[in-house]
C-alpha cells in the first residue's frame, strides 16, 4: 500500500510538470482482435455519428500508437496526428482537434488511419499494442471510441523487404500493395468488406498507453500537394529537385499493369552510418493514385520505376513544425550570408515531434543539439517555434531517474545513457537560461527546478575547492574530435549550470540555495587560475593533448577567464582548431564577447569555407567538417554562427525576459553592412547597419511596448534607450 502511494505521488507530480489537464475521460482505447501489434501495423477505423444538430466547436481528444490520419465526412482532417510517445515513461500525448467545421445534421463517417510502429526508438516508447483513443464531447453530442466503432487491419500497408531503417528509429521502410487496398474506405459512402466491430482495449490512464497527456505543440503545417522543381529521367530513375531540403511524403499517379513494384527514397538515404526511410509501392491494374505517408528528407525524391509503368504525375506534400522562417540576417560577406541560410533551414528540418540531432539518421532528441538548437530558433523562427524546447525541457525533467540523473535522447524506449556534459549545457545558461530569458516564459521554472537542483547538489559532487568531481555517466563525450580537455569542460559547464539555477533560486525565492551557488562559483572563480592556468593555456592537471580550443572557449564563457588572459586565449584559439561544428559555436562566441569580431570572423569564415564552397547544391550544414565519415548531412548544431551573426555581428540581444528591453550593440569587425530581424512575442526588431567612415549608420525598428539599448560607440560604452518605433542613428565606429 506505502509503494501504491509513492507511485501514484510520482505520477501526480510528473503529471503536473506536462500540465496533464483533468479530463473526464468517457472513451476506450480501441483495436481489433486480428491485430497482433507487430511492426509497421496498420488499422483503419470508421464510426457513424448522428446528430441531430452542429455545435459551434467540438474538440476531438485524439490520442494513438504511433500516428494516424483522420477524415470526416470524407473531408482531410489531420495528416499525422499524434507525437511520438514518450511525455514520461508509461505516457502518451493526445491532440486536440475542432473537427465542428466537417460535421453536418444528420449522418456522419468519422475515418481514422492509425500506423503503429511497433518498435522502440531512441525518439519512441512502444507501449505494445496497436490502438486509437477518441473522445469528442460537448453540448448534446458525444462520440467515444468504443465497441461500436468498426476496425480493420489494414493488409495493404506492409514492410518493405531488404534493409530496414537505422536501429535508432521506430519507423520502418513502407510497403504499399495497391492489390489489398480498400478504395475510398474513408469515404461516407464506403460498403466494402474488412471491417468488424472494436475490441475494447483498455481505459485511459492506464496501460499500456499510460497517461495521457495534451500536445504541446501545434500541428503540422501541411504544404498540400507541390510540383517538384525539375524532373529528370535518368535510367529507370525520375530524379525529383525539390526546392530545398525538407520533410516530405511522395505522392505518384500511373498506369500499370497489376504487381510493378516503384521503390520511393531521396538522395539522401544512404547519407549518415546506416540506411534510412525508403518506400515501395506494388501496382494494381490500371490507373492509381498513391502518397506514401512515412516522411523522408533530402534535396531529391528518387522513383525508381520499372518497365511498363507509365508515369502520369509525381508531386510531393511538405510538412513541419509549424513555424516561420520570420527572422534575417544579411551582410557584404556571401559566405556568411549563405551559412546562415543553411543553417536556418537545417534548424526548421530539424524540428517535428522533438528537436532532433538529424533528420536522415536518428530523429532523437539529443540535448547538447537541442542546446544550440533553441537558440537558434529565437534568432531565427516566430514565436511558435519556442514551444518545442518547452516541451524538450520538461520530458528531460520527466524522465528523470529515481536517483536523481538526468539522460538523453528522451523519450526513449532503447537508450538510457546520460551523457554528463550534455546534460549540463541543456539544464544550464544556454538550456533552460536560455528559454526562459529570451522566452519571457517561466511557467516551466517552477516544475522543472526541484529535479534540476537534486541534479546540480545530490549526483553531481564538489572537491574541497568547490570544483566538480569528474562523472563519466553511461557515455563520457564531450566533443567529437580529439585534444578534448574534459577536466576543464567539466568545470566550465557546472559553473554554467550553478549560474542558471541560481537565477531561478532567487526567482522563487529559494535565498538559500542561491547562496549555495553563489558560494560554489565564488570558490572556483578564486581558485581557477591555481589549478588551470599554466602561462600560455587552461589546462587540467594530468591532461596530455594539445591545448584544447573548447576548453579555453569555454573558460571565457563561464567568466572564469579573466580578461588578461584574453590574449593568450585568443593565441590558442588561433593556432588550435579541434572542435567539431557542436562545440565551435562557443569558441566562435568566446571571441565576440573578448571582442575580437575579426578574429572571430576570419575564423567562422575559415573553418565553414569547405562546407559551404564546396557543396554547392546542399542547402543544410552536416554534422561534421565534410560529408562522410557516417555523419548526417543535417545537423543544426553545425548552425551555430546564425545565432552568432544576429546576437553579436548585429548586437540585438535581450536585457530583460521576452526581449522586453534588449540592446542593439554591433560588432561589424570587417564588414561594412549587415542587417537582421529577430521576431519577438511584441513583434520584430529590424537593424540596419552600415559603416560610413568612422561611423556607423543605424536604423532600427522598436517595437511597441519594448526599449532598446544602443551604446555611443560601437560594441562598448554607454548606452542610449530608444521606445517604440523607427529610429535612425549614428554611433562611432570602433577601430578595426
Amino acid at each position: 500500500m506505502v509503494m501504491r502511494r509513492i507511485v501514484l505521488i510520482g505520477l501526480l507530480g510528473i503529471a503536473t510538470l506536462h500540465c496533464a489537464a483533468q479530463v473526464q475521460w468517457r472513451a476506450r482505447w480501441i483495436g481489433t482482435e486480428r491485430c497482433q501489434s507487430l511492426p509497421n501495423t496498420w488499422l483503419a477505423y470508421r464510426k457513424e455519428a448522428v446528430l441531430d444538430a452542429v455545435p459551434d466547436t467540438l474538440v476531438a481528444c485524439i490520442a494513438a500508437d504511433s500516428k494516424y490520419w483522420l477524415w470526416v465526412n470524407g473531408q482531410p482532417v489531420v495528416f499525422e496526428g499524434g507525437l511520438k510517445r514518450g511525455p514520461m515513461p508509461a505516457a502518451v500525448y493526445y491532440d486536440r482537434v475542432d473537427i465542428a467545421p466537417y460535421l453536418k445534421a444528420g449522418r456522419n463517417t468519422i475515418a481514422v488511419l492509425v500506423w503503429h510502429f511497433g518498435k522502440n526508438g531512441f525518439s519512441h516508447v512502444n507501449s505494445g499494442t496497436a490502438a486509437l483513443f477518441f473522445q469528442a464531447t460537448g453540448e448534446g453530442v458525444e462520440i467515444l471510441s468504443d465497441g461500436s466503432w468498426q476496425c480493420a487491419l489494414y493488409d495493404a500497408w506492409q514492410t518493405a523487404e531488404g534493409a530496414g531503417p537505422d536501429y535508432r528509429l521506430p519507423e520502418s521502410n513502407l510497403r504499399f500493395d495497391a492489390r489489398l487496398e480498400m478504395v475510398g474506405w474513408n469515404q461516407p459512402d464506403y460498403r466494402g468488406k474488412g471491417f468488424e466491430p472494436c475490441l475494447v482495449v483498455a481505459s485511459p490512464d492506464r496501460s499500456p498507453a499510460g497517461l495521457l497527456v495534451e500536445r504541446p505543440i501545434p500541428l503540422w503545417k501541411d504544404s498540400g500537394l507541390r510540383d517538384y522543381v525539375r524532373v529528370e529521367r535518368r535510367g529507370d530513375t525520375l530524379h525529383c529537385r525539390l526546392p530545398y531540403n525538407a520533410q516530405v511524403t511522395p505522392y505518384l499517379e500511373v498506369n500499370a499493369p497489376a504487381g510493378k513494384v516503384i521503390g520511393m527514397q531521396t538522395d539522401h538515404y544512404r547519407v549518415g552510418s546506416t540506411p534510412n526511410i525508403r518506400a515501395e509501392y506494388v501496382t494494381r491494374e490500371g490507373v492509381q493514385q498513391h502518397e506514401s505517408l512515412g516522411w523522408m528528407n533530402g534535396e531529391e525524391m528518387l522513383y525508381i520505376v520499372p518497365e511498363g509503368v507509365e508515369v502520369l504525375d509525381v508531386k510531393y506534400r511538405e510538412t513541419g513544425y509549424d513555424a516561420q522562417l520570420s527572422g534575417r540576417f544579411a551582410c557584404d560577406d556571401t559566405l556568411l550570408n549563405e551559412l546562415w541560410l543553411r543553417a536556418a533551414r537545417t534548424l526548421y528540418l530539424t524540428m517535428r515531434d522533438t528537436y532532433m540531432d538529424c533528420p536522415d539518421r536518428e530523429r532523437a532528441q539529443w540535448l547538447g543539439d537541442e542546446t544550440i538548437e533553441l537558440g537558434e530558433a529565437f534568432y531565427a523562427l516566430s514565436p511558435s517555434s519556442w514551444k518545442l524546447a518547452d516541451k524538450g525541457i520538461r520530458e528531460v525533467m520527466g524522465w528523470q531517474r529515481a536517483d536523481g540523473t538526468l539522460y538523453g535522447p528522451v523519450p526513449t524506449g532503447n537508450f538510457f545513457k546520460e551523457l554528463p556534459l550534455q546534460m549540463l549545457a541543456f539544464v544550464g545558461w544556454y538550456g533552460f537560461y536560455t528559454q526562459y530569458f529570451f522566452s519571457g516564459d517561466s511557467t516551466f521554472v517552477p516544475l522543472v527546478y526541484d529535479g534540476l537542483h537534486r541534479y546540480l547538489h545530490e549526483v553531481w559532487q564538489t572537491d574541497a575547492d568547490g570544483f566538480p568531481l569528474p562523472r563519466a555517466g553511461e557515455w563520457d563525450w564531450g566533443d567529437w574530435g580529439r585534444n578534448i580537455d574534459m577536466g576543464l569542460l567539466t568545470t566550465c559547464w557546472y559553473s554554467l549550470a550553478l549560474r542558471a539555477e541560481q537565477r531561478f533560486a532567487r526567482m522563487l525565492g529559494r535565498e538559500q540555495d542561491a547562496r549555495t551557488d553563489s558560494l560554489l562559483m565564488d570558490r572556483m572563480e578564486r581558485g581557477f587560475d591555481r589549478r588551470y592556468w599554466t602561462g600560455t593555456a587552461f589546462r587540467s592537471p594530468g591532461y596530455e593533448g594539445q591545448d584544447d580550443d573548447r576548453a579555453q572557449a569555454m573558460a571565457v564563457l563561464a567568466q572564469l577567464a579573466t580578461a588578461d588572459k584574453y590574449g593568450a586565449v585568443c593565441a590558442v584559439l588561433d593556432s588550435q582548431q579541434h572542435a567539431s561544428p557542436y562545440m565551435e559555436k562557443y569558441v566562435l562566441e568566446a571571441l565576440f564577447r573578448m571582442g575580437e569580431t575579426q578574429r572571430a570572423i576570419e575564423r567562422m569564415r575559415r573553418r565553414y569555407a569547405h562546407m559551404i564552397g564546396d557543396y554547392p547544391d546542399c542547402t543544410t550544414l552536416f554534422e561534421y567538417w565534410a560529408l562522410g565519415g557516417g555523419g548526417s548531412a543535417n545537423h543544426a548544431w553545425t548552425g551555430g554562427p546564425l545565432t552568432l551573426l544576429s546576437q553579436w555581428v548585429c548586437g540585438i540581444r535581450p536585457t530583460a525576459p521576452g526581449f522586453r528591453t534588449f540592446e542593439v550593440c554591433p560588432q561589424l569587425g570587417p564588414l561594412t553592412q549587415a542587417s537582421a530581424t529577430v521576431d519577438t512575442r511584441y513583434g520584430p526588431i529590424c537593424v540596419d547597419l552600415r559603416r560610413e567612415g568612422d561611423s556607423v549608420r543605424v536604423e532600427l525598428d522598436v517595437p511597441p511596448g519594448t526599449v532598446a539599448e544602443v551604446p555611443l560607440t560601437e560594441g562598448v560604452g554607454p548606452c542610449r534607450r530608444l521606445e517604440g518605433g523607427r529610429h535612425r542613428l549614428t554611433i562611432n565606429a570602433r577601430p578595426l
